[in-house]
């Protein structure tokens, strides 16, 4: 039995349809979507139906309908007739007779609502545990190969930080692991969590160079698998933990940590969720301890966009939010502000390093990964430049400190954070 939000999607697609096939009259016929959605024209009598099984068929049919993209998208079977061939010739013949323009608007609103739709069918309402499980699957569960050749030898998958633009990515990404570490004030024996881990580089420096008690978190099977076999291979075992969780499933952690961190993952999160999961670090860290949340948000002045290319073919339900936003939600979950630093500029030279190792890379990458995950990287990663460059999006570390009765045991000023900073070689121990 559908819910109402399903059937909400379902009534508005219905009416999209409805508008974009309203002047194609004669036969009766039927839309079959790839996700199981069926519609029917107004007409008593069906004669066929029109089974478009991806979203590029949808597109060939209705936004550049020509009797090349839709004989393509036959031929390749993405769209399929069930039941009076002659009759979806007539059908493609008025489509093609409507207005350009009118199909392409039609399309893109079609797209979005099939693609939610489906994703609610298939994983649960947005920010569910089982819909982001499914969501984070589908970004980081790819081999680990892939990532290593243009990620590089930290296999750290965020912002590095640059001291100079001569830096080598190793070296930036092993200084952006080692702030982390100073903004935090970590100390040796002090219990710390990373929040969505990855494949465990700051675990492993917290624990190496800090001789912190560290934990990590992810929602990626493959990561965990990955940050484990590193932990093990580094002889850390005693020192570092990876398991596969989700934050909200960390109940029974409360007040156990000195220090938490979360590197990446926030973008992940969703507004509506904010709360929730600021709430929740509050829960597991101890009073007077600090969290760092390092993550991306898009500009006040950019727009959150209802469909775009990284939530259809990067990151699914990964909506930004904005600073604001995102500040307002923790001081809401009862967190002081301590320091915020926005490093834009250093997102930018991290984003062409990796534009560069994947293009170096790509003959190798490709007996991993077909060519179209290849090419929606390659895409995803340059565009992403060019958006911090333009300052349409940024990246906040903003240090948060959960007080103890109303002292945050924090020193006067931050000038430990910069001085002696240590020299890192480009090494694989980082």
């Amino acid at each position: 039995m559908h819910s109402d939000t399903s059937r909400s999607f379902e009534q508005r697609l219905a009416r999209q349809l409805t508008s974009l096939f309203s002047e194609c009259d004669g036969p009766g016929f039927s839309i079959h979507l790839w996700n199981g959605f069926q519609w029917n024209s107004p007409q008593q009598r069906v004669a066929c139906t029109l089974a478009i099984n991806s979203p590029h068929a949808l597109r060939a049919l209705a936004g550049a309908a020509d009797e090349v993209s839709l004989g393509g998208a036959f031929i390749a079977r993405d769209l399929d007739v069930e039941g009076d061939l002659f009759s979806a010739l007539v059908v493609a013949e008025r489509l093609m007779a409507r207005p350009r323009n009118l199909r392409q608007r039609a399309v893109e609103s079609i797209l979005a609502c099939a693609v939610s739709l489906g994703r609610w069918l298939s994983h649960g309402p947005r920010h569910s545990a089982k819909r982001d499980l499914a969501s984070i699957s589908y970004h980081y569960d790819l081999p680990v190969e892939f990532y290593r050749p243009w990620l590089g030898q930290t296999l750290a998958y965020s912002c590095a930080y640059f001291r100079s633009v001569d830096d080598s990515l190793d070296k930036a990404q092993a200084q952006k692991l080692d702030l982390i570490c100073r903004k935090l004030r970590l100390k040796e024996h002090e219990s710390f969590l990373d929040i969505g881990c990855g494949w465990g580089s700051l675990v492993l420096h917290a624990a190496r160079c800090y001789h912190a008690q560290a934990s990590g978190i992810t929602l990626s099977r493959e990561q965990a698998q990955v940050a484990r076999q590193r932990i093990a291979d580094a002889g850390l075992a005693d020192w570092c933990s990876v398991e596969h969780r989700d934050y909200r499933q960390c109940g029974e952690l409360r007040e156990s940590f000195d220090k938490i961190a979360s590197i990446g993952m926030f973008e992940h999160v969703g507004l509506p969720k904010l709360p929730v999961y600021f709430a929740s670090v509050r829960q597991m860290l101890k009073p007077g301890g600090t969290f760092l949340n390092h993550g991306i948000a898009r500009s006040a002045s950019s727009p959150s966009r209802a469909s775009s290319f990284i939530d259809r073919y990067v990151f699914p339900d990964g909506k930004l939010v904005t600073i604001t936003e995102a500040i307002n939600a923790a001081e809401g979950a009862g967190f002081e502000v301590r320091d915020l630093e926005n490093l834009r500029e250093h997102y930018v030279l991290t984003l062409r390093h990796w534009v560069e190792g994947l293009q170096r890379n790509k003959d190798a990458l490709l007996r991993i990964v077909p060519e179209t995950t290849y090419r929606i990287w390659l895409l995803y990663t340059a565009g992403s430049a060019v958006a911090f460059e333009r300052g349409r999006i940024a990246i906040h570390q903003v240090l948060l400190s959960r007080l103890d009765r109303g002292r945050s045991r924090l020193p006067l000023v931050r000038d430990d954070w910069y001085a002696n900073h240590p020299e890192f070689p480009d090494a694989s121990s980082h």
